[in-house]
């Protein structure tokens, strides 16, 4: 039987082998949204692919750049910075403006970036309609870049922050002007606002590999942590 097994893995190993480099050249017309070797483009409709081309944006500069330049977000590439005590900048962006406003510029790895683009266009805004039934104009965000260690402690590893690659999300502003605050809301607003502020924290799930809210510790009470590092994360 355990031969049986190892056979059909096997085959089935083989197979998709073979299935691939046929999609890859051409041989087999899938559509896009099936085709693992179709770039990734921030308007597309997400699938169970959309993670995986994310995921290969790390380990490829140029094919990261062209997906930013092929999205609303405005952005200057930043020259690496060699690193030092761990903190460092490699593959990174100045974002000025999304498709929202932004409280103030920031700079941020291009793969970071990408997963934050993805997030707004598919997270963000429509959650904003569905649970608040107006749009967001404006993300309040505590910025990206700062050489220091995990929750600013004395000791212990880098933070994901030393290296531009997390955002901390404070708070949205929407088109009437109101705010919507983590620190306010998450606990203190009504049933609506609550229910936003939830939604954006497992949507954001489906693109960073690290997701932190207030219900992960008192260091998070007032904002969202998203990194793209190398541990996996969703409290």
């Amino acid at each position: 039987m355990r031969v049986i097994l190892v056979r059909l893995v096997l085959a089935l190993a083989l197979g998709l082998l073979v299935a691939s480099g046929y999609i890859r050249a051409g041989f087999l017309d899938i559509p896009n949204r099936l085709n693992p070797f179709t770039p990734l483009r921030i308007a597309d409709d997400v699938s169970w692919l959309t993670r995986w081309k994310l995921s290969r944006l790390e380990r490829d500069g140029a094919q990261c750049l062209a997906v930013l330049d092929g999205s609303q977000v405005s952005h200057r590439i930043v020259p690496d910075r060699a690193s030092e005590e761990g903190c460092g900048l490699s593959n990174a962006v100045e974002v000025s403006q999304s498709s929202v406003r932004l409280s103030g510029s920031f700079t941020a790895t291009c793969p970071l970036t990408v997963a934050w683009a993805l997030f707004e266009q598919h997270v963000l805004l429509p959650a904003a309609r569905e649970h608040l039934g107006q749009n967001i104009v404006s993300v309040m965000h505590f910025g990206t870049y700062a050489c220091r260690n995990i929750n600013h402690r004395a000791g212990g590893r880098r933070s994901e922050h030393a290296t531009a690659n997390a955002i901390d999300i404070a708070g949205f502003v929407l088109a009437n002007g109101q705010q919507i605050t983590v620190k306010g809301d998450w606990a203190g607003g009504d049933t609506h606002q609550r229910a936003f502020l939830r939604t954006l924290r497992d949507g954001a799930c489906r693109f960073f590999d690290v997701v932190l809210s207030p219900n992960y510790n008192e260091a998070h009470y007032n904002h969202f942590h998203f990194d793209m590092g190398s541990y996996r994360a969703c409290r």
